[in-house]
């Protein structure tokens, strides 16, 4: 039996590197590479650092951990294995296997201990950058003791490439996240080959320039060197602070130190042997009664203090503070439905007006009644309608703020509201134009796939955008949006529907909204919803008299008024159609085909679809779509509309063209 704490350490790592190996070799798939040069840097985080709890994983005092490097996966599931997670040997031998607690890549809500879903590099810096702000808002909001960790991000060379890793720290310099640890396995090594083939930077003068502490380690498997920075990163008063762990990628392989040990499995014979250079002898996915110990001696001890420690801190906040605790415990929950119910806004005051300044004047009444609400514009709060009226700005002198100053980072924006809706305790709204979605598409699908109900503002929502011209109109955005899986897009044709749209929004659990706002004035309909048949997606905003049809127009958006008048026209012809509006087409499609046939009462040959961006998408319903295959132009708004054609005079033509065939 080990008794020395050198020999226990040896031995820990070697299991850890050893099990990753296993579950890699299994797989005959994975990343052993950054596994085995990040083992002795994560088995110290958490045996010695991590405060968290494996019996409640979703303690929201636990100290975060981003694994933005997501390919090392093996590394993290091992681990928290190790650490009293529900993550089982035979999850381990199920490492990448359909349907396992194991997934390739971390996904959040799939295994218990993975706080964010990571992989496409680069994000985790952003996410975990969202969490440490949301940890300095709770804390300023509540009490510096209900919020009071850390946040650790774990990055490679590669995450570090990419563009949002430069938005991240830079935002993070700035706001002094002095509990934002960003762990760097600099083994200087990409999937192509060296690092040098595309990149040359002094990564330390990179993070010094935007305000960071920068630890440099250059033996990343010294234990005492590892424990040592870790402890002076956490000692850090001001800064945000990065370690540059010097590593070798794929240690103890005999490829070790090159791109052939990033992305493929070692192999029986190269595993084996670099199992004996770490002195392990033991079988496939046996870890000794030792290792076991060690953790349980460390981490869970730590975890069983901290967490008690903190519930008898707890109920004496809330036996003071009763009515914020109530509210904190909704949030943490998911349970705050109610708040969003009381809160009724007087339909009465809507009028004509833009759904931008509708979306204003909602998200001011809304922020100034939800506490938790917080968000922000990449720079164009003015212009996209965010601005806060009672709102004070999110600075490192004001963390408590909720108004966020992203700058023109739109990427970022949302990738860090990610990771704040990932921490908990807040909701979050992004606001930019709708074509500059594109920046952030990845963003918007990490959200879908990690279940988060973000919400977004993207304005600017067609071709009357005008004199800005094509690279600001946009075409394919609104069928890019409804493509991803799991993303409600919203389209509102008025006030009333906007208000509908913002109610769905904040309610939404498990699934993000974008509500797409116009720049110009759209009329208040009579006959639009804001409840009950909204509430479906689409409905009949204005049936015809006749039992059945002669045509159905499907519209969204300023696109739902000018059906109307379309319709209103062929009634002179002799010509009786119903209008649909479809403020929600992914809410709709959901529905029962029942209710949709109540909805669209003609038959595909008769129905037409009317919007101002891409047709693709809408032969689901229409064999008739109306819309924008091409760019746009620079113009006025009203010169553009004409050039295009959607003006009543054109889509009459087009309507009575296949009606009266």
């Amino acid at each position: 039996m080990l008794t020395k704490k050198k020999d226990i350490e040896k031995l820990s790592v070697a299991a850890i590197r050893s099990t990753c190996i296993d579950g890699i070799n299994n797989a005959n798939s994975g990343h052993p590479g950054a596994a085995l040069s990040l083992a002795p840097i994560m088995y110290v985080l958490y045996r010695d650092f991590l405060i968290a709890n494996p019996f409640k994983p979703n303690w929201i005092n636990r100290d975060r951990v981003v694994l933005s490097a997501g390919h090392a996966s093996m590394l993290l599931y091992t681990i928290l294995h190790l650490c009293g997670y529900n993550v089982s040997t035979d999850d381990l031998r199920n490492f990448r296997k359909l349907d396992s607690k194991t997934p390739g890549h971390p996904e959040f809500g799939v295994t218990e201990g993975v706080d964010a879903s990571s992989g496409p590099l680069g994000q985790g810096i952003a996410q975990a950058v969202g969490m440490a702000m949301a940890e300095k808002m709770l804390r300023r909001q509540y009490s510096k003791s209900l919020f009071k960790h850390y946040t650790y991000c774990i990055c490679g060379d590669g995450c570090l490439e990419e563009g949002i890793s430069q938005e991240a720290i830079t935002f993070a310099g700035l706001q002094k996240l002095n509990r934002l640890i960003l762990i760097y396995d600099a083994n200087d090594i990409t999937l192509d080959g060296p690092l040098s083939n595309s990149d040359d930077n002094n990564v330390k003068m990179r993070f010094e320039a935007v305000n960071w502490n920068v630890i440099t380690v250059k033996d990343g498997n010294d234990i005492k060197e590892i424990r040592s920075a870790f402890t002076k990163a956490k000692k850090e008063k001001e800064r945000p602070t990065l370690i540059i762990f010097k590593t070798i990628i794929g240690y103890g392989s005999k490829n070790e130190g090159t791109n052939k040990v990033h992305g493929a499995p070692l192999g029986e014979e190269d595993g084996n042997n670099a199992k004996l250079k770490y002195g392990y002898t033991y079988p496939p996915f046996e870890i000794p009664s030792e290792v076991y110990d060690d953790f349980k001696e460390t981490f869970i001890a730590r975890a069983n203090e901290k967490y008690e420690k903190y519930n008898n801190y707890y109920q004496q906040y809330a036996s003071t503070n009763p009515d914020k605790a109530e509210l904190l415990e909704k949030l943490i929950n998911n349970d705050y439905d109610d708040l969003i119910d009381k809160l009724q806004f007087d339909v009465s005051t809507f009028k004509s007006d833009s759904t931008r300044n509708i979306s204003e004047v909602l998200l001011n009444y809304y922020h100034d009644n939800l506490p938790f609400l917080v968000g922000g514009s990449a720079d164009v709060a003015s212009s996209v309608k965010t601005n806060l009226k009672n709102g004070v700005n999110f600075t490192a002198l004001t963390p408590g703020g909720t108004n966020i100053n992203w700058g023109i980072r739109e990427f970022l924006m949302l990738s860090a509201s990610n990771g704040m809706l990932l921490h908990g305790g807040l909701r979050t709204y992004s606001g930019s134009f709708l074509v500059f979605s594109d920046y952030a598409k990845s963003a918007i699908r990490m959200a879908a796939l990690s279940n988060l109900p973000a919400i977004y503002l993207f304005s600017h929502d067609s071709i009357a955008v005008g004199e800005d011209g094509p690279t600001h109109q946009p075409i394919e955005h609104l069928t890019m949006l409804r493509s991803i899986p799991n993303l409600n897009v919203y389209r509102p044709c008025d006030a009333k529907e906007t208000y509908g749209a913002y109610k769905a929004a904040l309610k939404s659990k498990t699934t993000p909204t974008a509500i797409i706002l116009s720049r110009q004035t759209l009329p208040l309909l009579d006959s639009s919803l804001y409840e009950g048949d909204f509430e479906k997606g689409g409905y009949l905003v204005m049936k015809t008299q006749k039992e059945a049809p002669d045509g159905v127009i499907l519209a969204t958006g300023s696109e739902v008024s000018l059906a109307l008048e379309v319709r209103e026209e062929l009634l002179g012809q002799n010509l009786h159609l119903d209008v649909v509006s479809i403020p929600c087409y992914d809410v709709f499609e959901k529905q029962s085909e029942e209710y949709i046939k109540s909805v669209i009462r003609a038959p595909r040959n008769k129905v037409f679809s009317l919007e101002m961006g891409s047709t693709l998408g809408w032969y689901r319903f229409s064999e008739h779509p109306y819309g924008i295959d091409t760019f746009g132009l620079s113009g006025k708004d009203k010169d553009l509309l004409k050039h295009f054609k959607f003006t009543k005079d054109d889509v009459c033509e087009f309507i009575v063209k296949y009606l009266k065939k």
